[in-house]
């Protein structure tokens, strides 16, 4: 009895490897950091309803096989193009809010579908393309703002273009739109604050995603996650089910990015979309994820301890030795290089797997 308690303490270690080691991590730093828990509360739940929707995004693709959507950039593209828009017509409030989210969406499908066909031309490198695609769509995206709008399309908008009156400045304020969904149900105590709606549509949005994966379009997008020829065997379009899949996570990516800079207020032109893949990605890997299994759950967990650690990691710098810059050089550490870490793990995690069914 005691020897099989051993092993599945031992197993559910080693299933969990990820969020453990890094649950462990904000532990050891808010001890370190002496941080107040209303402080890290507070922190972290503006951080989880600016960043939970866009986590969300990269399920649907995972499921269907085509492992972490680094292409959810383009989403935040198209978000960031309608917001322009909006900013450019001066639509204010919930209204410029929605009149964003709808025009994203037709920007979002194109973004969508351009995308799934040049993966469905590289089976089995669909993560490091969906990124070179990033990086390609980024320069068509600049060459948008920094020469088109002003230069080929006429627009005249002093607040938001250039002095020169071709392209966009590097910073739009999006005023009109600040906290135009965070502010329609709030509550708040001494600093904590919850924006309800925007967290109820979040957790809509969760809902729908599990639904989706259990009506006949989600058991078809797992059939071809599972195994492409046996999927096709069965009759299924493959490279329509794959298209399918990355439309749903660009238009999700968009209306995440449209829920993160309302909360900012401020969008850097050029730079806003450029982490979204990378900080998203990173995420849901701590919450336990996989390249081929990623649910709401490990979302949501993995956002949470990912902004949490990102919280905490300053302050502890600045306990241990007197400089919080050494807090933000773990940062930039923890984004850039905790999805290696990740995938390294989970490769140890699955040795130890089969390591424990022998043992069994």
């Amino acid at each position: 009895m005691g020897k099989q308690l051993l092993l599945n303490i031992k197993k559910g270690v080693t299933t969990n490897i990820v969020p453990v080691v890094f649950t462990l991590l904000c532990l050891v730093g808010a001890i370190i950091a002496e941080a107040s828990p209303l402080f890290l509360l507070s922190s972290v739940t503006i951080r989880l309803a600016r960043n939970l929707l866009l986590v969300f995004s990269l399920i649907i693709p995972v499921v269907t096989g085509l492992g972490l959507n680094f292409g959810i950039v383009l989403g935040a593209m198209a978000a960031q193009i309608a917001l322009v828009a909006v900013t450019h017509w001066n639509i204010t409030g919930i209204s410029g809010f929605t009149v964003a989210a709808l025009l994203s969406v037709p920007i979002s499908i194109l973004f969508g579908w351009l995308t799934g066909k040049v993966l469905n031309q590289a089976k089995g490198n669909e993560m490091i393309t969906s990124m070179m695609l990033g990086f390609f769509a980024n320069g068509l995206y600049q060459l948008l703002f920094l020469f088109v709008l002003g230069g080929i399309i006429p627009m005249v908008n002093k607040t938001i273009m250039l002095p020169s009156g071709i392209g966009i400045k590097n910073t739009v304020s999006l005023r009109g739109i600040k906290y135009a969904l965070d502010d329609v149900i709030k509550i708040g105590y001494d600093t904590l604050s919850i924006p309800i709606l925007t967290f109820i549509i979040i957790a809509l949005f969760a809902l729908v995603i599990k639904f989706l994966l259990q009506t006949k379009l989600g058991q078809e997008l797992r059939c071809v996650g599972q195994d492409m020829n046996i999927a096709a065997t069965s009759g299924i379009n493959v490279d329509k089910m794959r298209i399918i899949a990355v439309i749903l996570s660009t238009v999700l990516a968009a209306w995440g990015q449209l829920i993160h800079l309302q909360n900012i207020g401020i969008l850097q032109t050029y730079g806003s979309h450029e982490q979204v893949g990378l900080f998203a990605v990173a995420s849901i890997l701590i919450g336990g994820a996989t390249v081929t299994k990623a649910t709401i759950g490990q979302a949501v967990l993995g956002t949470f301890l990912f902004h949490l650690l990102f919280i905490i990691s300053p302050m502890a710098g600045q306990k241990l030795v007197g400089e919080p810059q050494v807090g933000e050089y773990f940062r930039a550490f923890v984004a850039y290089g905790v999805i290696g870490i990740s995938l390294g793990l989970h490769a140890w995690q699955k040795q130890q797997a089969k390591k424990n069914e022998l043992e069994e």
